[in-house]
């Protein structure tokens, strides 16, 4: 994926679609509260986008330290190797943004507590993270998924089990095993009657939510190993991904599973059912190469800039507007005007974020 030659345009489609959902779910602050069906769908796009973002972010790691691990003698060096390139793809853009948050919180007179934890992801870790730049729970969750995974292939490199791929996907299952039980730990020693709660001291926890990308991680897997299983039956994994997403968003409601009344199967089944119904759409979707198409360069346009869009869409640009704009006192029409130009402000300030730091910063990471 490093340029236009080698991208993947299924998994493009993936990334803008992710980015796009969570950005429209974000659009309704500036609306007022409803609960029709559509407010309720786009509420859910924002989390199913993040959750996307997870599986993918899962199976492009997960296919490149497979192709190292099984290929070359997995050393400290080839772990490092993998950190300094993920860490110059991630961390550049998040300490500006931070920083630049930080200067706006001051800016509105808002207070930040335990800013310090926000340079190490340590803000929600184990407890929930402050209000202040809520985009980056997700952040800290892949910085050290990023950590734990590679330093995990290296220790395991001395086990007993002497064929590298099958050595590969012990470790992997493994960790799915740890991080499972972490949600199992925490249905058995907390209790919570509302989504709120769920939202805030489970699903945006670190120790709770590793195992998200740990599945596309498995995803990638899979794919290099049963590459013939992986194509004929894409189709079928589709229309399973579908199924799941279908029983999500319809099922639960007509099953009673509502998390007052099953508490279980929302703080240890919900999230990984999630991961696994988007890691059903990869086998179709990591197959679509397209060549030429007139939604080939809007997509991957989105696709390139959806980091940028995530880190400055919501805190900054969003945050900055409504402090200037009173969008409660403005008619329909002015609330359509304002989101269309709130998009408009958004992709053009991501497109300089990516094209003028984001990438020099990636070509940096290529020379060293």
């Amino acid at each position: 994926m490093a340029n236009s030659q080698n991208r993947i345009f299924g998994l493009d489609v993936l990334r803008a679609s992710a980015i796009l959902m969570v950005v429209s779910s974000h659009v309704l602050w500036i609306y007022p509260k409803s609960n029709n069906f559509i407010v309720i769908v786009l509420e859910l796009f924002g989390f199913w986008g993040v959750e996307l973002f997870f599986v993918l972010s899962g199976f492009l790691i997960g296919s490149i330290l497979y192709q190292s691990y099984v290929s070359d003698s997995f050393t400290l060096k080839a772990v490092f190797h993998f950190l300094k390139r993920r860490w110059f793809r991630t961390l550049p853009n998040y300490y500006l943004v931070l920083i630049a948050n930080i200067f706006i919180a001051f800016f509105i007179g808002y207070q930040v507590d335990n800013i310090g934890l926000y340079f190490v992801f340590l803000q929600n870790f184990i407890y929930k993270s402050p209000v202040f730049f809520p985009e980056s729970w997700s952040l800290s969750v892949e910085e050290f998924a990023y950590l734990l995974l590679p330093f995990a292939l290296f220790f395991g490199t001395f086990g007993f089990v002497k064929n590298k791929s099958k050595r590969f996907l012990i470790i992997v299952f493994l960790l799915l095993i740890v991080f499972f039980f972490t949600k199992v730990i925490f249905n058995a020693t907390c209790t919570i009657s509302n989504l709120t709660d769920w939202n805030s001291n489970l699903k945006s926890i670190v120790i709770y939510r590793i195992d998200a990308i740990l599945v596309g991680v498995l995803t990638a897997w899979i794919r290099f190993n049963f590459e013939a299983f992986w194509k004929k039956y894409k189709e079928l994994f589709l229309f399973l991904g579908i199924g799941i997403f279908f029983f999500l968003l319809f099922g639960i409601s007509s099953s009673n599973l509502r998390i007052e009344q099953s508490p279980f199967f929302w703080n240890v089944l919900y999230l990984p059912l999630t991961s696994l119904g988007f890691a059903f759409f990869f086998p179709i979707f990591s197959e679509w190469k397209l060549s030429n198409s007139f939604l080939k360069n809007p997509i991957v346009f989105v696709s390139k800039i959806s980091y940028a869009i995530y880190l400055i869409h919501y805190s900054i640009i969003l945050q900055l507007m409504k402090y200037f704009v009173d969008t409660t006192v403005l008619t329909s029409h002015q609330r359509h005007f304002f989101t269309i130009l709130y998009l408009m402000i958004t992709f053009l300030m991501a497109y300089i974020l990516y094209r003028f730091y984001e990438k020099p910063m990636m070509n940096l990471r290529d020379k060293i």
